[in-house]
């Protein structure tokens, strides 16, 4: 995080830590079945967190997750309220994280120009 304090990476790691635990083991929604937390900005105020998140699936099943963790996220700010030494909790904006799809598809193309190569 350039230009980032230790402070906002602390409380980055510690929501990112927090939020990937519940959502295995306490949130209980369906629409947020395979999402795996690959990252999280915290404002230089403290009072936004971006958490970026991966889902498996197609882009139905991407936008229900999505509603999932919208949902969820007074629950989950709620267990940031215990780990947090801070003021004030983030509020929680959940993104998507395409960038396993990229490097996903550019692992593909780079395999058909082998293939084609070989030919």
């Amino acid at each position: 995080m350039k230009g980032s304090s230790r402070r906002q990476e602390q409380v980055a790691e510690t929501v990112r830590q927090v939020v990937a635990d519940a959502l295995v083991s306490e949130v209980r929604d369906p629409r947020v079945g395979f999402v795996t937390v690959t990252g999280v900005h915290v404002s230089s105020d403290l009072g936004h967190a971006a958490v970026r998140v991966s889902v498996m699936g197609e882009d139905a099943d991407k936008e229900k997750a999505l509603e999932g963790l919208a949902s969820a996220a007074g629950f989950l700010r709620a267990k940031l309220t215990g780990a947090l030494r801070t003021r004030t909790v983030p509020e929680l904006h959940f993104e998507l994280d395409r960038g396993i799809e990229h490097a996903a598809r550019i692992e593909e193309l780079l395999a058909d120009l082998r293939r084609e190569s070989h030919d």
